[in-house]
């Protein structure tokens, strides 16, 4: 879809570059932005592997796995419907780390790894279940600790401070997380509480 939409929008531009007589500055516009993109992108490429260097250490020295079992009982409050025992839940918690970290790479494959076990969990129905809503939210709003694909952009883009968005990045995702979190919340269904077929498990050794 997104294809055709920009394929329209560039059809439309320069349809009405022709229309207007400015076809040629049109033209010329959309090859100094191809070069400004290219040198845009060669500049992200420094800063980018320097936050996400940062970030793998701070992985590899099990900061990860702490701020992961700090935030457990926030799980707890948000998806009181899932079983604690369950892989989905390590997976939201992971994810959740990942992208406030910045772990962009690290956070999707946890996302799709916590919508699959969710999806276990929901009976196999083609419904999205709450849990499934409210982790979508949350990783939509996802709050970052360091912004660093913004900074990047900015410093690229010869910002002075490019790192004075961070304070205000924080209020906006902060605000966006409540708000998403409290409308989930409200506009909920009433579920059964799945059972976890490790609980079983467990129970039956």
């Amino acid at each position: 879809m997104l294809n055709y939409i920009w394929s329209a929008m560039i059809l439309i531009s320069f349809v009405v570059a022709a229309f207007n007589g400015r076809l040629e500055q049109t033209a010329q516009a959309a090859l100094d932005s191809a070069g400004t993109a290219v040198e845009m992108s060669i500049g992200l490429l420094g800063i980018m592997c320097l936050w996400t260097g940062l970030m793998g250490i701070a992985n590899e020295s099990g900061l990860i796995k702490i701020i992961a079992r700090l935030i457990r009982p926030i799980t707890r409050l948000l998806f009181p419907q899932l079983p604690q025992s369950s892989p989905a839940v390590g997976a939201i918690v992971m994810n959740m780390v990942a992208n406030m970290m910045g772990l962009s790479n690290a956070a999707t494959p946890l996302g799709l790894k916590a919508m699959k076990e969710l999806q276990k969990l929901n009976n196999g129905s083609d419904t999205a279940s709450n849990a499934m809503c409210m982790f979508v939210v949350i990783n939509t709003a996802s709050i970052q600790i360091i912004p660093s694909t913004v900074i990047a952009l900015r410093s690229s883009a010869g910002s002075g401070n490019p790192f004075e968005i961070i304070v205000p990045v924080w209020i906006v995702s902060l605000c966006a997380l409540a708000v998403g979190v409290t409308l989930s919340k409200v506009l909920q269904g009433k579920e059964k509480k799945p059972v976890c077929v490790y609980d079983r498990t467990r129970k039956a050794g």
